[in-house]
């Protein structure tokens, strides 16, 4: 009895753990396999097969550089708190930075 109630037990408090597994498994090769199927609808045969090989190959698109707006709010973030010509030589400096690219 004492086995069947620890083995209950056991089975409730890992359930949601056990359960999450795929969740936590799903990554972005099987999100670009899913992507790369779903654009390939109504190609068939060879035509799909080369369709599928360079959808899978590409490379994530890189990230766009920063625009001027994006760096003016993220310096000021980061600005916070300075005063004066400590701020003015900080948001220089900042702006100046090529952030994203």
């Amino acid at each position: 009895m004492k086995k069947l109630l620890a083995a209950l037990a056991a089975t409730v408090i890992l359930a949601p753990v056990l359960l999450s597994q795929p969740a936590m498994a799903e990554n972005s090769q099987q999100n670009k396999m899913a992507t790369c199927n779903k654009d390939a609808t109504g190609k068939k045969g060879d035509d799909r097969k080369a369709f599928m090989k360079e959808c899978l190959s590409n490379k994530p698109a890189a990230a766009a550089p920063m625009t001027q707006q994006d760096k003016m709010k993220m310096c000021n973030k980061d600005a916070t708190g300075k005063k004066g010509d400590d701020r003015k030589a900080f948001m220089k400096e900042c702006l100046k930075k090529d952030k994203g690219a």
